[in-house]
């Protein structure tokens, strides 16, 4: 779905925490930023992603991106454990830039509750907040 130029992807569900996240399983989940966050940034220079095997909580702060100019931090949508984060990232940082929803993803988790996933918006609901988010800084 196009949202004023923004790409939300129908199959994926969004936190408010602007991040996303893609089903990978009956128990994992791949997570990255949305649209609007990589092009609001601008090109990301350095990405510190979560460590393989943390455990982390809902909201949690799990890391950072990084552009010249501004640092931006990364969140867990769900709790679960860090299953896998993309090492690609630390040689191609603005592969979140060139495509947030594929060769940009960022780390993976394994599922602590996947009730959690319900609680995230699906596309419809995420696009009229993302309408709301583009107003608070189109002024």
């Amino acid at each position: 779905m196009d949202v004023e130029g923004y790409q939300l992807p129908d199959e994926l569900y969004y936190s408010r925490n602007h991040m996303w996240v893609r089903i990978e399983g009956k128990e994992k989940v791949k997570v990255g930023v949305n649209d609007f966050t990589q092009k609001l940034a601008g090109e990301i220079s350095y990405v510190q992603l979560p460590l393989e095997g943390d455990v982390v909580k809902k909201d949690e702060v799990v890391g950072t991106i990084e552009t010249k100019k501004w640092t931006g931090e990364l969140f867990a949508p769900v709790s679960g454990k860090i299953s896998k984060v993309n090492e690609a990232l630390y040689d191609d940082p603005t592969l979140i830039n060139q495509d947030p929803y594929g060769k940009g993803w960022i780390f993976e988790i394994e599922l602590e509750n996947e009730d959690e996933v319900k609680e995230l918006m699906e596309v419809n609901e995420a696009a009229e907040w993302l309408k709301e988010e583009i107003s608070k800084f189109s002024k």
